[in-house]
């Protein structure tokens, strides 16, 4: 293994990881501030509420993108460590973006999807099941988004995956339970809002909806 290239890849996935679409995209088309709307998140699925799918598609998607190349392009010429510490890598610009001053980001939901897709498939499927299911029954995109974090690792074991892996699996399902944590307390209470795919609104102030991605 060439550290120093393996070294640039873990910095690419930062640094596309950091590239915060959602906040970018809305300003630059809307004129607004996306962190000052819905639950000031820079994330997919805040822009989806506040500005319906034709804003949070696309940000939904690029968001998948920035993980899933980085690893992809890892994976492939160096394994899966050095595949899996890219897309952790990614997730972490996605959280704490270099190009927002290190200043909160989004919450790495599809941003860890699309690192998975690159280096492990068939897990990333497990995972995409898991959500889709969650967020047909309830509309809760936050739980889908923690129950589905919660399968990657006994999906990632079941399939025979490589240590580092199963390893990334687990830390990336601690890290968005800890990142949904103000959600976690609002679904025990029943508090949660139900996410609308095709409904469009957006507020001036933060609401209590707290954004999954």
């Amino acid at each position: 293994m060439n550290t120093f290239t393996a070294a640039l890849l873990v910095l690419a996935g930062y640094l596309a990881g950091s590239i915060p679409s959602g906040y970018w995209l809305v300003r630059l088309i809307r004129g607004e501030d996306i962190r000052r709307l819905g639950s000031g998140n820079i994330g997919g699925s805040n822009v989806w509420r506040c500005f319906g799918a034709r804003f949070g598609l696309p940000v939904v998607l690029f968001d998948v993108l920035k993980g899933f190349v980085p690893a992809l392009v890892a994976s492939q010429t160096h394994g899966s460590l050095v595949a899996v510490l890219t897309g952790a890598a990614a997730m972490l610009g996605h959280w704490r973006p270099l190009f927002m001053g290190f200043c909160r980001g989004g919450k790495m939901v599809a941003t860890c999807g699309g690192a998975i897709i690159g280096f492990a498939p068939l897990v990333a499927l497990v995972g995409v099941v898991v959500w889709a299911a969650v967020f047909l029954v309830g509309r809760y995109a936050s739980l889908a988004s923690i129950l589905a974090a919660i399968s990657l690792a006994p999906a990632a074991l079941l399939l025979d995956q490589d240590l580092p892996v199963i390893i990334f699996m687990g830390a990336a399902a601690l890290a968005i339970i800890w990142l949904h944590r103000a959600n976690i307390v609002r679904l025990a209470h029943g508090e949660e809002n139900r996410f609308q795919l095709w409904h469009r609104r957006w507020r001036k102030t933060r609401s209590a909806q707290a954004d999954p991605r």
